[in-house]
Formats: structure tokens, C-alpha cells, sequence
């Protein structure tokens, strides 16, 4: 059985993720403790809100170092995702944890684009990826979003929402799920047993 740690620092989604994780035969661990998030087999960032807020609170707890400083596998699911980057221009500019390069900007809309985009959208472009074995051209993620994480070197998927959205990013140990894996049905459920199985 592989052994998931939470980051619990409040973020509104780590309930549906332990469940969605425990129907998958998981043990789950939650936990703010800096030493536990440090020595964690797996490591997943969850996250809905707002990234100043997330950052502060991150900050508080002490958890920047060791989420920095891990080495085995780590999943950002949605803020958490963002909070991989560098920089987000939420309220005027904050710091994030600077594992992948760029930006996060805010979500453009339009008339039949309201922002938060909010809903089932479908996965394109995806690659060749641990994560994402037996994910497929098309199928639809549940994505609940304001602002985008830039396209880059580590984009493995994207969706398309008025505008390119990195739906799956990676740099080395470090993967990220902009839309909410525990809310998107069966290729949800696939991309986390995925990472169950990661060689750590």
C-alpha cells in the first residue's frame, strides 16, 4: 500500500483528496509537521484560493524549505500546481515557490468565457508520461480556475479555455494537475493511481 502525504495547511480541497486517494487503496497522512513533509514517501500540494494567502500560510508553518527541498514524488493539484512557479500576478505580485520557471497570470475571459473557468474541458496535446499512462487525447478534466500557469519546457498537457492552459506540468520530481484530479472521474482516478506507483 503507498503511503501519501497531504499538505495541511488548510487549503479547501484536502478532504475530497484523502477520499479520493483512499478509494484507491492509499494511506493517507495529513499534516502541517515540517519533519513529517520532509521524510513523506509521497508528497501532494493541494490548493483552491488564493496564492498570497496559500504562500503566507506555507510560510507560517514553516513548509517552504522542506516542499523546496523534496526529492521523491510531489504533486501540485490545482493552487497547488501554481504554487510550483515562480511568481503569480495575484494582488499585485507574490513569490511562490519557484520550482518551475515563470509566471502565473490571471485568466482572461470573454463573453462565453467567464472567469473562474468552471467546468468539464477536455485534455489536449497530452505527452508521453509516468503520470499520465493510459490518459488519452480528449478526455475531460474538471477544472476550477482564475488564473494560468504559463506554457513551457514543462507542459505535458494542455486545455483550451480562450487562451492555451497547461492542464499537466512536470519538472523533474515534481508534477502539477491545474484541474482537480479527485473531481474528474475515471481519468482523475488514473493520474493518481499513477502516482501511487511512481518509482520513488
Amino acid at each position: 500500500m503507498s503511503t501519501v502525504t497531504v499538505v495541511g495547511y488548510g487549503a479547501g480541497n484536502t478532504a475530497s483528496v484523502q477520499f479520493a486517494l483512499e478509494r484507491l487503496g492509499a494511506s493517507v497522512v495529513i499534516t502541517d509537521d515540517a519533519d513529517r513533509i520532509a521524510a513523506a514517501e509521497r508528497l501532494i500540494l493541494p490548493g483552491v484560493g488564493a496564492a498570497a494567502y496559500a504562500m503566507q500560510r506555507l510560510d507560517e508553518l514553516g513548509l517552504v524549505a522542506p516542499i523546496r527541498a523534496f526529492r521523491r514524488p510531489l504533486l501540485g493539484v490545482c493552487l497547488g500546481q501554481q504554487l510550483l512557479f515562480e511568481r503569480s500576478d495575484e494582488g499585485g505580485g507574490v513569490d511562490l515557490l519557484g520550482l518551475i520557471p515563470g509566471t502565473v497570470r490571471k485568466l482572461e475571459g470573454g463573453p462565453d468565457r467567464p472567469v473562474p473557468h468552471m467546468g468539464w474541458t477536455r485534455l489536449e496535446g497530452v505527452q508521453t508520461d509516468p503520470l499520465l499512462t493510459g490518459v488519452r487525447e480528449g478526455d475531460y478534466a474538471y477544472f476550477v480556475h482564475g488564473f494560468v500557469c504559463p506554457a513551457g519546457d514543462a507542459t505535458l498537457a494542455t486545455a483550451t479555455y480562450g487562451t492555451v492552459v497547461p492542464a499537466v506540468v512536470r519538472k523533474a520530481n515534481r508534477w502539477g494537475c491545474q484541474f482537480h484530479p479527485e473531481r474528474s472521474a475515471a481519468t482523475g482516478a488514473r493520474i493518481l493511481q499513477n502516482f501511487l506507483g511512481l518509482p520513488l
